[in-house]
């Protein structure tokens, strides 16, 4: 199978997981905070200071087997708000006027390989296709964008949408 955003081959996805589900606990603080049931695994891959889910990174299969190409998904409150204020303001024309287009396609492709290594292989089925967001080129959701920068990703958006709001990565707990 050929990648569609970086031309190279990859493997047929096996329905495994690949991430260890987190606790009890974590799982019912983050459907709170997403106001819905999840139907995939996930880790909790960023916290706030008071060790409150921020980011989770998600496998790449739902439970059904449908293809999840977001792999980081904002989940902190606070901010999910920011990010959805800016994006009302029409911070997404504005991140994509504001960042290098070069520099944006690389990032697109290098999350698309971090979340293709988690992407085992004896089924024929499809695979998650896309970069941030599931997207191959542009600015589709900046929750998305911020949420991988926020993990350690290189994202000219991510940062771009962290100095917007003020935020410094270095004040959230890493554990991944």
């Amino acid at each position: 199978m050929t990648s569609e955003l970086t031309g190279g081959t990859l493997a047929a996805p096996e329905r495994v997981s690949v991430i260890n589900p987190e606790p009890t606990e974590d799982r019912e603080r983050v459907e709170r905070l997403l106001g819905r049931r999840l139907n995939a695994e996930f880790a909790v891959a960023v916290r706030d200071a008071v060790g409150a889910p921020v980011v989770i990174r998600n496998a790449p299969f739902m439970d059904d087997g449908t293809p999840m190409p977001t792999l980081y998904w904002l989940v902190g409150a606070a901010e999910c708000d920011a990010v959805a204020r800016l994006e009302a303001a029409g911070g997404v024309r504005e991140a994509e006027r504001s960042v290098d287009p070069n520099e944006l396609i690389r990032a697109h492709e290098r999350y698309a390989a971090e979340r293709d290594v988690l992407v085992f292989s004896t089924d024929a089925g499809p695979c998650p296709t896309g970069g941030v967001g599931g997207t191959r080129r542009g600015v589709k959701c900046l929750h998305a964008h911020l949420a991988w920068y926020l993990a350690g990703g290189e994202d000219p958006v991510g940062a771009w949408v962290a100095s917007s709001l003020g935020l410094d990565r270095s004040v959230y707990a890493h554990c991944r």
